[in-house]
């Protein structure tokens, strides 16, 4: 039988902002590791995909932020594969805690398997025909939507982010981490610090290598409810690499 990654985690400092509160980035980064210890469970982990020269790519990733732990707080933290649609994968991430009686997170992601030589997407039968490694439960009903931009709301020009050694990772891209990392740091630091961030909405539409230089642009949108919409976009040379929305 399938179990479910399932791990408690203590909320340390360096992974908590200025109100003490977890960073929706880290966050994402015990999302990531979840995903990929599991995937060694599974079977499909990275150095099982490397012997094939295929590897894991995050598409599309959409997470809820009931309530965001805060430093010293242990939470309980779940994840597991849930299918697949043709060249599509699908994960959910839940965040408890420590009780299990509160829903804190709640998350949904979109993956691709890429030929690592060819770089383009590539078909999965080890993962995409085998029911039994998937467990049909969802967090998030529906898989994570796309991020349209707004044609209203003309964009503000934030940065360009020229590609560090820090941004990189062992695929020799740039970490799916960073583009939310990015984002947040393209909104003015004063609403950052006073409006939790509710959810998150992330669309990888290319990936970023080393030596190229990010044009980040911001689209600001004031809600009805009192709230605020971010869209943040990452353009190299023109092209879209990455579209995420923000919602405070």
């Amino acid at each position: 039988m399938i179990e479910k990654y399932n791990a408690v985690k203590r909320i340390p400092s360096f992974d908590v902002d200025m109100s003490s509160t977890l960073r929706p980035v880290s966050f994402l980064n015990f999302a990531q590791e979840a995903a990929n210890i599991h995937a060694d469970y599974l079977g499909v982990g990275y150095d099982a995909m490397h012997t094939t020269r295929k590897a894991w790519v995050l598409a599309r990733m959409h997470v809820i932020f009931h309530k965001l732990p805060m430093w010293r707080d242990h939470v309980n933290i779940q994840s597991w594969h849930k299918g697949a649609n043709g060249f599509q994968f699908f994960r959910d991430f839940v965040v408890f805690d420590k009780e299990g009686s509160e829903k804190l997170i709640s998350a949904t992601s979109t993956w691709l398997v890429i030929d690592i030589d060819t770089r383009r997407m590539s078909k999965y039968p080890e993962m995409s025909e085998d029911e039994g490694k998937c467990i049909k439960e969802d967090v998030i009903a529906q898989p994570a939507a796309k991020v349209v931009l707004p044609k209203d709301i003309e964009p503000v020009f934030v940065a360009k982010h020229p590609v560090n050694y820090s941004d990189l990772d062992m695929n020799g891209h740039v970490n799916n981490i960073k583009y939310t990392e990015w984002s947040m740091n393209s909104i003015e630091l004063d609403v950052v610090n006073s409006m939790p961030v509710k959810e998150l909405l992330i669309n990888f539409n290319n990936e970023i290598l080393p030596g190229d230089n990010v044009d980040i642009y911001r689209y600001r949108e004031e809600l009805q409810d009192g709230g605020l919409a971010y869209y943040i976009e990452g353009k190299v040379n023109g092209k879209s690499s990455f579209v995420e929305k923000l919602l405070f």
